[in-house]
């Protein structure tokens, strides 16, 4: 019998657990990655880190994306790209700032992505995808994995002969597959028939993506997929205790007094990577999903989500945190 505790290997790296961090592109950064790996996840990916910015020494990019805490190991650096020459340098760069793994973003369908012949893009470009493959695998001497959708359109295919070409002529260690098309970016119900078919036909690793929200979700993704593993994203946000519940960890929902120490956790963390005005900014959008925890009405969470400095939001959740602990006796 199949378990999400289960010990694998991907492109000869033991991992303790079939349970992953997908790429979160904008959020997946270093502390992200790290609660992700704290909470019990055998492997974090990091967010979407452009090769071309690496490659061209953008200050920004290598300063805040390659950064990689000694703990959150084993760690996947996720590139993207349409240039094989530029990929072989970004994937040597990112080796160089110790990631364990390289990842290749196939499947992105948005559209300034796509534009440049990145992304989903390459889905249509099977030669130069393979070419890119190969030049990250030959520059970074690290296990190359791809996430790949099944094509652009509903029907086409493009993605899952991708992976088989991948594979056979890159030699990448595993495949990140997202059964849905592109063009339905996160909506309608992922096929995850088509996922195992893929399973069953690669000598690889598959990992499955897309529509694992919660706990029965993406166990029965696991079992209908047959893949190696699950890679949890937007079900994660805001949501670290669902890696405990997965690995039979964790039950339950966090209390309230839990959610303000993860997020005090994740704001400390925010200031010392972006300093606090820019924290104060970035972190706007990971106060809904802790709020999500607390069942709070959209008045009650009003002074949270809105909450200008981090001074701010810490102020507003200790009152809301206090005024839902009970009272004693």
């Amino acid at each position: 019998m199949r378990s999400l505790t289960d010990t694998w290997t991907l492109g000869g790296l033991r991992l303790a657990n079939r349970v992953v961090l997908a790429p979160l592109a904008g959020i997946g950064n270093w502390f992200v990655r790290l609660q992700a790996k704290r909470h019990g996840a055998g492997l974090v990916v990091s967010e979407m880190v452009s090769s071309f910015g690496l490659a061209h020494g953008n200050e920004r990019t290598v300063r805040e994306f390659l950064r990689i805490h000694p703990d959150e190991h084993p760690v996947s650096m996720q590139l993207f790209g349409h240039d094989a020459a530029v990929m072989r340098e970004a994937a040597a760069i990112a080796a160089s700032a110790g990631a364990d793994v390289i990842d290749l973003n196939m499947g992105c369908p948005v559209r300034k992505v796509c534009k440049t012949g990145a992304g989903a893009a390459l889905l249509d470009d099977p030669a130069r995808a393979v070419a890119i493959a190969r030049a990250a695998s030959e520059g970074g001497g690290l296990p190359v994995t791809v996430k790949l959708r099944p094509g652009r359109e509903p029907g086409d295919r493009a993605g899952v002969e991708l992976a088989r070409r991948l594979v056979d002529e890159a030699g990448v260690a595993g495949i990140a597959f997202h059964p849905r098309h592109a063009s339905q970016q996160h909506s309608g119900a992922p096929d995850y028939r088509l996922a195992r078919e893929l399973v069953e036909a690669l000598p690889v690793p598959v990992i499955v993506s897309g529509g694992l929200s919660s706990d029965e979700p993406t166990l029965r993704a696991f079992e209908q997929s047959g893949a190696a593993a699950v890679m949890l994203a937007r079900g994660a946000l805001g949501n670290p205790w669902l890696f405990g519940r997965l690995l039979g960890a964790y039950e339950g929902e966090p209390a309230p007094h839990e959610v303000l120490e993860e997020l005090e956790w994740v704001i400390s963390c925010a200031e010392e990577h972006l300093g606090v005005e820019r924290a104060g900014r970035y972190l706007r959008k990971f106060y809904p999903w802790y709020a999500e925890h607390l069942k709070l009405t959209r008045r009650e969470r009003e002074p949270l989500v809105t909450a200008p400095t981090t001074a701010h939001a810490r102020e507003a959740w200790r009152r809301v945190v206090e005024a839902a602990m009970p009272v004693a006796a």
